[in-house]
């Protein structure tokens, strides 16, 4: 790579198993709409909830690669499984490798960092998928920033399919909603905020919302990962120098893109057009 290339400003890249990180794209475009991005969707191999860490690791660390490879200098991982089981590893030990100077986000951190400024009571409840929860990153992240916290956990395995499969506004959907609102709560009668710890969640809120008491506050990670990057890129400048900006937004995703676009343009009210994409690039 020579170091033209390496210097020359391209999209920011939000990559996400499936559809959810699309949460994450609409928030940010609309604090910062004149940046270009690239939208990755893993389709082909979501969710990711309930595999290992190795696969997880391995499909993230191709999916970063495909996105440096279409000129990604910065890419968001817009997917709380992968941010909590592969990002740290990309960050420590593949990216000084690959190139040192571009970087790769999650959405933990900027959840963890808003947060604990939320709770009143200290109590806190996070949703999310097995992986997510079975990794303790949530609690790891948030304990960095403040140790007299409480964190009850409560993993809602069925939640992605709903919303993936068209029924997260169905009366269907309502059992598995107050399942798991009802169950975290009688954990701790405390808790006053509860973490929608993956990106998909947001589109449920509507059914979440009508089974949680209104005193407790639920936060959808959305604006505040927006809130996030533009602080970072602020305070970055070389980096936002390598972000360009033509308001230009690329879909892709690695199954049907009739499929993706049909869903897509569904949940985020606009008409998209996607590619389909092979991640097993060329090293």
């Amino acid at each position: 790579m020579t170091n033209n290339s390496r210097l020359k400003p391209g999209p920011i890249g939000v990559f996400d198993s499936g559809y959810g990180g699309l949460t994450i794209l609409s928030e940010i475009k609309k604090l910062l709409p004149e940046y270009d991005y690239i939208y990755l969707g893993d389709n082909a191999r979501a969710p990711y909830g309930s595999r290992s860490f190795e696969l997880i690791y391995e499909f993230t660390l191709q999916a970063v690669k495909w996105l440096f490879s279409q000129g990604c200098q910065l890419v968001i991982i817009a997917c709380n499984t992968a941010s909590a089981k592969a990002l740290r590893t990309i960050q420590q030990n593949d990216l000084p490798q690959i190139d040192p100077l571009k970087r790769v986000l999650g959405v933990i951190r900027p959840t963890a960092e808003c947060v604990i400024n939320i709770s009143q009571t200290k109590h806190i409840a996070v949703l999310g998928t097995i992986g997510t929860i079975l990794s303790e990153s949530y609690e790891k992240e948030i304990e960095r920033l403040e140790k007299n916290i409480k964190i009850t956990t409560e993993a809602c395995p069925m939640w992605v399919p709903l919303v993936e499969n068209r029924e997260y506004d169905k009366p269907g959907a309502d059992y598995f909603v107050k399942q798991h609102i009802d169950s975290v709560l009688a954990k701790d009668k405390e808790i006053d905020t509860i973490i929608l710890g993956c990106t998909h969640y947001p589109l449920l809120l509507d059914k979440i919302r009508n089974y949680t008491p209104e005193a407790v506050s639920l936060i959808s990670q959305g604006e505040y990962v927006a809130k996030s990057l533009k602080d970072y890129l602020s305070r970055h400048q070389l980096m936002d120098s390598l972000c360009s900006k033509n308001n230009e937004t690329l879909y892709c995703t690695t199954e049907s893109a009739e499929i993706f676009e049909s869903l897509a343009s569904f949940l985020l009210d606009e008409s998209i057009t996607a590619n389909k994409v092979n991640l097993k690039i060329k090293e």
